[in-house]
């Protein structure tokens, strides 16, 4: 929602609740449209991970404050991904996710497959409708797509008014069902990654598959209240409780596996180099607490700050800070932003394993479960940046940029992989270009 003047508390509260329902924040006219469309720009450092999105949101107003939302979201994603892997003081080779050629990391530097590419595209549609002067509801419906992943999913929400309109309270409910093929097959957990190069390689590689796909089920229920404290006040507070089963492991990633004495690279009897393919729970269990609020100042400006606290089965604990600050100009406005996120890792994180947990007569972990993928680990992310939006004839250009910095921490690494970065951080800039009218 955005607070713009004295006046405009009432549909400042409408702006909340269609936040939570996906809608545009405010009423048009029965029978017009509007759109807004951005574009975003996401690079990270070191030839690491780029992204291009467009979005285009469009919204229909009928009669009787009914409005349908349209939304079109298109992802083009290049570059370079870790592996999950951890550096050596030795070339590494490693074999691609569809057994199909190889690649070759350098002494000292990050296992990064370089194969990341992908194009997803979404649609959002939802429909939202008053029953009566007191209650409110919505409906939707969204789908994405990529070469190896689908997800189609539905969501409802009912809103009550209470103190003329003054307070919010809504229900949430949203389920999904989602299917991934992976690229070369779903691999076994913790069963070793085969060597590029080795004999037998197609029958070994095969027997590492457990099928060509895999799906998993995600349902979320959502409490929200929203309230006017005052004329220059608002408040949201949401609890959100999101749970998936099924196949939730990335197929992409793998681990180390460390000799226990020496800290180097464990080997076979050819002397080939150890990995295996992570593995995570078949379930999770999320539940996250919202906390937001918006000032106004006497000129226009706002204060806009929010905390949320989320908390799950997989030991996860995070904590999110997030400070705006919109600062209303002639025709135009300037929005400072900061975001502060911090996180404990989950409880089978590992970045790497040890041969001591290794079975080299089944070539497999004995571990129930283990992941080196560096966004389960302890982490901290600080994201700084700047908005600035022209208004003119009830249209909107706005330019955002934006810095952002992720800190990983954790087991520094025994005998010959203490020399070697584990942690390297993350440095990425966004832009975004957007126009609404």
């Amino acid at each position: 929602m955005q607070l713009t003047k004295p006046g405009t508390i009432a549909q400042a509260l409408a702006g909340a609740t269609c936040a939570l329902l996906g809608l545009s924040a405010h009423a048009g006219e029965p029978g017009s449209w509007d759109f807004d469309t951005a574009v975003l720009y996401y690079g990270e450092d070191n030839g690491r991970v780029q992204a291009l999105e467009p979005v285009i949101a469009a919204t229909r107003y009928f009669a009787d404050e009914r409005q349908l939302g349209v939304k079109l979201t298109i992802d083009s994603l290049t570059g370079a991904s870790p592996n999950g892997a951890t550096p050596s003081d030795q070339p590494q080779t490693f074999t691609r996710p569809s057994g199909k050629g190889s690649y070759t990391i350098a002494p000292g530097e990050a296992p990064l497959d370089d194969t990341f590419k992908d194009t997803r595209g979404a649609l959002n549609l939802n429909w939202s409708s008053p029953i009566n002067s007191d209650w409110r509801y919505s409906t939707g419906f969204n789908v994405s797509a990529e070469h190896d992943y689908f997800s189609a999913g539905l969501n409802g929400s009912i809103t009550r008014y209470l103190n003329e309109k003054n307070t919010e309270l809504t229900l949430g409910l949203a389920a999904a069902s989602d299917s991934v093929k992976p690229v070369g097959g779903a691999p076994k957990g913790l069963v070793r990654v085969t060597n590029p190069g080795s004999a037998n390689f197609w029958p070994t590689f095969d027997s590492t598959r457990q099928g060509d796909s895999d799906s998993k089920t995600l349902t979320d229920v959502l409490l929200g209240v929203t309230q006017v404290i005052n004329k220059r006040t608002i408040m949201q507070f949401n609890y959100s409780l999101s749970t998936s089963s099924g196949y939730l492991t990335d197929p992409y990633k793998l681990l180390s596996v460390i000799d226990a004495t020496s800290g180097k690279n464990a080997v076979d009897g050819s002397g080939a180099p150890i990995y295996v393919y992570e593995q995570r729970p078949d379930s999770r269990t999320k539940h996250a607490f919202f906390w937001q609020t918006k000032y106004m100042l006497e000129r226009g400006d706002v204060i806009d700050g929010s905390y949320r606290f989320m908390t799950d089965d997989w030991g996860v604990t995070s904590h999110t800070i997030d400070l705006k600050y919109h600062w209303q100009l002639d025709h135009a406005y300037i929005e400072p932003h900061l975001r502060y996120y911090m996180q404990s890792e989950a409880d089978f994180y590992h970045r790497y394993a040890l041969s001591t947990d290794y079975d080299s007569a089944t070539q497999t972990l004995k571990l129930s479960d283990a992941s080196a993928d560096y966004r389960l680990g302890d982490l901290t992310g600080t994201t700084i940046g700047v908005k600035y939006a022209r208004q003119f004839n009830q249209q909107e250009f706005s330019v955002r940029a934006e810095y952002f910095l992720q800190s990983n921490s954790g087991d520094k690494g025994i005998g010959a992989l203490a020399n070697q970065e584990l942690y390297p951080d993350t440095n990425a800039v966004m832009f975004t270009l957007g126009y609404s009218f």
